[in-house]
């Protein structure tokens, strides 16, 4: 058989794609990415490179200076990425996203504006919904787009769990603003705030206060994000017409929770390599523990939990590309991507013994990341109920 995450009907430019950004995981992100996430440091150098390789622009249409590949070709990469360090693939995550929701639903002018300038990553994309007191349930939106006697808006409310807050220009964020509909979910519009990268106040009523200091996903900043009394045109309106918020960033979160799959499969693929290798390399009683059955076996089940995950989060990407409806492909992709990923890395750490605790071995470091894959672009559990009750609705009986 082939090496594990090999994806059949590539085109020629995908295989390319593919094969240049492993060459540049395995050349300068891996040799790093222990220094870096045990000190907290940015990327900047690894940003930089990615940058020069176009992958800002991967998804964004050529007409508009990117390279004009699909969500498949955008997992496939996430995938290379997260397997050198699963915090860089969370740098361009929410900057894919808004790259999205703009081509998507945006208006000419707002993807005139800014789709070339995040193709060259001029412009860097994040992403808002969650607040502290809202999590999964979007219902509970407290942040208020106010409309003025000039038909401009007014924000103000305060976000949570921004990745990329403080290096981002540009955020897609999510209001409750009143349109007069009888749905919560109809009164939710999506707000294009443009503001300075850095920390403090980077655009009038918008401050970004500092890091949220967390247990993995290290390099990568996680922000806060609050607004007062932030005035912005109309014209900033995702689409331009309000109330549709809720729909628009729901496709967003689809595209997230394949990102997330991918993520999942990268850091799943990265544990098996680790453990594949320590396991042919320690020796009990005379000879590799590989050569043990209780770890061969291990081994074997890493590896088909592997080729399971990423045959699904193919499979979902390939029903984004398409167009079609695909919320309970993303759900079973991104849930058991999630699980499967914390499986495997775990069982690569119970391979490594006692040296997997050590911060030396790179083992360590994936067990902290894991556990938010398990969070992130909504719980197992909340993919559980979404692919639950679309299951009820097409074996009704």
């Amino acid at each position: 058989m082939a090496k594990l995450c090999q994806t059949e009907d590539l085109t020629e430019i995908q295989q390319e794609i593919l094969s240049t950004v492993r060459q540049f995981v395995n050349d300068k992100i891996i040799p790093v990415a222990q220094d870096l996430e045990h000190s907290d440091t940015y990327p900047q150098e690894i940003i930089d490179g990615l940058k020069e390789l176009g992958v800002f622009g991967l998804t964004i249409p050529e007409e508009f200076g990117g390279l004009g590949e699909s969500i498949l070709t955008y997992a496939l990469v996430v995938e290379e990425i997260a397997r050198g360090w699963m915090s860089v693939s969370g740098v361009i995550n929410t900057h894919f996203i808004v790259a999205y929701l703009l081509m998507q639903h945006g208006t000419e002018e707002q993807k005139a504006k800014y789709l070339p300038r995040m193709a060259t990553g001029e412009v860097r994309g994040a992403f808002s919904m969650s607040e502290p007191g809202l999590g999964s349930d979007v219902s509970a939106i407290s942040t208020k787009g106010t409309k003025l006697e000039d038909g401009s808006y007014s924000i103000t409310g305060q976000k949570m769990w921004l990745t990329n807050g403080a290096s981002s220009t540009l955020v897609a964020l999510l209001t409750k603003t009143d349109e007069g509909q009888d749905s919560v979910y109809k009164n939710m519009t999506t707000f294009l705030v443009e503001k300075e990268a850095g920390f403090g106040e980077t655009a009038q009523g918008v401050t970004v206060p500092g890091k949220i200091d967390k247990m993995g996903y290290k390099g990568v900043e996680t922000t806060e994000l609050i607004l007062e009394d932030h005035k912005i045109s109309a014209d900033q309106i995702l689409g331009g017409v309000p109330g549709k918020g809720f729909f628009q960033m729901m496709d967003g979160v689809e595209v997230g929770r394949v990102n997330v799959a991918a993520r999942a499969c990268g850091l799943a693929w990265r544990g098996f390599e680790l453990g594949v290798a320590y396991a042919q390399q320690r020796k009990t009683f005379g000879k590799a523990i590989a050569e043990h059955q209780a770890v061969l076996f291990r081994l074997a089940e890493m590896a088909t939990k592997v080729e399971t995950i990423h045959n699904m989060m193919v499979r979902a990407a390939k029903l984004k590309a398409s167009g079609k409806r695909m919320d309970v492909e993303a759900g079973m992709a991104k849930m058991l991507a999630s699980e499967y990923a914390n499986e495997v890395v775990e069982d690569s750490f119970r391979i490594h013994g006692g040296y997997g605790y050590s911060k030396e071995y790179e083992i360590e470091r994936l067990m902290r990341e894991v556990k938010f894959m398990l969070i992130g672009e909504g719980t197992s559990d909340i993919q559980k109920m979404i692919i639950g009750r679309q299951l009820l609705k097409e074996y009704a009986l």
